[in-house]
């Protein structure tokens, strides 16, 4: 791979400028901050609230629509396929989802539960089935949607149009054409990369925030200390050493591979908890959940609760769709980059059904031994979620295994690479958007990807230490994408251009035919990579 050596100093200083500030305010006015972030991010979802849900709804039909129509068959680049399908969905799933995804899993039920949706009472079997649906069903489906829909403009930005440029400016001032420069587009695309880059910092930076005081709580139960600041940061290190390492030696030899190990080490962890568990009512409990969120799939999606205004949408639903929305620019361009030889339809049906079956695999296992351990007394998960002690009440779930000890060091390591995969994939977007005129084959220096895996782990560490309100800076994050719905509106405009000037005057059949010809080629590449993979 070609090394780029550019570097956009100017957008790399603004954008650190920016974070700190931020930071900074929410550390020395805490209230304050923590006010007027609670009070935008309510403005914001009692306005854009309806619109976000129809919106996520209309992109699952849209993404099934181009699947099946003549247009899944175009391939993104005529080069073979670079990665293996198993390190191809494991490298998609492990960026998408982050080790906060394991907390989630296992006590998620439990706040559905404790306050129901939909006008069911807490403590009924209704309220216990459909919080395992409602699990499954904002981890499932839309969110992946969202993540797609974010993901084709890029990759046909880069792999079918042959743009220079692996940024969301860079797509934007594709789709313009050539139409003039003006100061004000310039200012416009500074904007739009530095939206990118602080939901880049805010929502990973929670993640990290919020992940490694799990890992901390679940190592201190095994050897008998209290967990402190100097675990905490043992941890980031340790993180930091992981990803760094992993960013600096390329994709190839570092994300895939740790993603497939992560992959299979998760895969195991779960099977353990199925066999050594309530295996029968994980089974009937998993299959039951996902049958009531696809019987309900459209109610859940559009259910506004205009009646009783409970403020479960607001809260989950709706604050779900703008999280997921917030991780859609570092995931696009980082699906683009691993995708280069696949068809839009196959990237559509990885995304949404892998990726879906990746979590209802992960949340219906774990989600359901949690639900079953409450229900037999075992642990009181509702109550203890209920008292802001999530992390204790894993510890006891897992404490209640056979050979705990064992499946506990598992857990941490799972999480370790969930969060070492995940942060990793966002060092190489954000090296790839502070490096102007990126082309295909060519990857931001190694230092640049250093620079962000540094900062990535520097900013969290940071506000832990000084105590600075993590969840406020969550919510300022999830308050950036509302101006992101409108550019990914307008990336999607331009793809659906694109398409219509470049395959619209073909027939389907001719569509297959010239994908046809390619296809013989992405099966070597399919087959050199799987046999790269499996030599490494």
């Amino acid at each position: 791979m070609l090394q780029n050596k550019r570097l956009d100093f100017f957008l790399l200083i603004i954008s650190l400028v920016f974070v700190i500030a931020i930071v900074l305010g929410l550390t020395l006015f805490p209230e304050a901050g923590t006010a007027g972030a609670n009070y935008i991010f309510g403005l914001g979802t009692m306005i854009f609230g309806t619109p976000v849900l129809l919106a996520v709804f209309c992109c699952v039909v849209f993404l099934i629509g181009l699947a099946l129509s003549k247009y899944g068959n175009i391939r993104l680049g005529t080069e073979s396929v670079e990665y293996s399908t198993f390190s191809w969905v494991s490298m998609m799933i492990c960026a998408g989802l982050g080790s906060a995804t394991v907390y989630w899993a296992f006590v998620e039920w439990a706040y559905y539960f404790n306050n129901p949706a939909l006008g069911i009472h807490t403590g009924t079997t209704l309220a216990y089935e459909f919080s395992t649906a409602y699990n499954m069903f904002h981890w499932g489906f839309s969110a992946w949607a969202i993540y797609c829909i974010a993901s084709l403009p890029v990759a046909y930005h880069f792999h079918v149009r042959k743009n220079a440029g692996l940024s969301l400016s860079a797509v934007c001032m594709a789709i313009r054409g050539d139409k003039p420069m003006t100061p004000m587009v310039k200012s416009v695309c500074r904007a739009i990369d530095i939206i990118f880059i602080f939901t880049c910092f805010g929502g990973l930076s929670i993640t990290l925030g919020v992940s490694v005081p799990l890992v901390s709580e679940i190592l201190a139960s095994m050897i008998g200390v209290q967990a402190d600041f100097t675990m905490n940061l043992a941890i980031v290190l340790l993180v930091s050493i992981v990803f760094s390492l992993s960013s600096y030696i390329g994709i190839s030899k570092g994300m895939a591979r740790i993603s497939s190990m992560n992959t299979y080490l998760a895969i195991i962890f779960c099977l353990a908890v199925l066999i050594l568990g309530p295996t029968l009512f994980i089974v009937k409990n998993t299959v039951n959940g996902f049958g009531t969120m696809l019987g309900n799939f459209i109610h859940m999606s559009l259910w506004t609760d205009p009646v009783d205004n409970s403020g479960f949408p607001e809260a989950w639903t709706i604050f779900y769709w703008l999280y997921w929305i917030t991780y859609t620019p570092f995931v696009g361009l980082f699906v683009t980059k691993v995708s280069r030889g696949r068809t839009i339809r196959g990237v559509v049906a990885n995304m949404l059904l892998s990726g879906s079956a990746g979590c209802y695999f992960f949340f219906g296992i774990l989600g359901s031994f949690s639900q079953k351990t409450a229900i037999d007394g075992l642990v009181d998960v509702t109550g203890m979620v209920a008292q802001g002690q999530g992390n204790p009440a894993i510890v006891q779930l897992l404490n209640t295994l056979p050979f705990s000890s064992l499946w506990i060091v598992l857990f941490a390591v799972v999480s370790i690479l969930f969060l070492a995969t995940t942060l990793d994939s966002a060092a190489f977007t954000m090296a790839a958007t502070v490096t102007p005129g990126l082309k295909n084959g060519e990857d931001p220096a190694p230092m640049h990807r250093l620079f962000w895996c540094v900062m990535l782990a520097a900013v969290p560490l940071a506000m832990m230490f000084i105590n600075a309100p993590l969840n406020t800076i969550k919510t300022c994050a999830v308050v950036t994408s509302i101006p992101l719905i409108f550019i990914l509106g307008y990336m999607i405009k331009g793809m659906v251009k694109w398409i219509g000037q470049d395959f619209s005057h073909k027939s389907a059949e001719t569509i297959v035919q010239e994908c046809a010809l390619d296809e013989d080629v992405a099966l070597k590449g399919e087959a050199a990579a799987f046999g790269k993979a499996a030599t490494a």
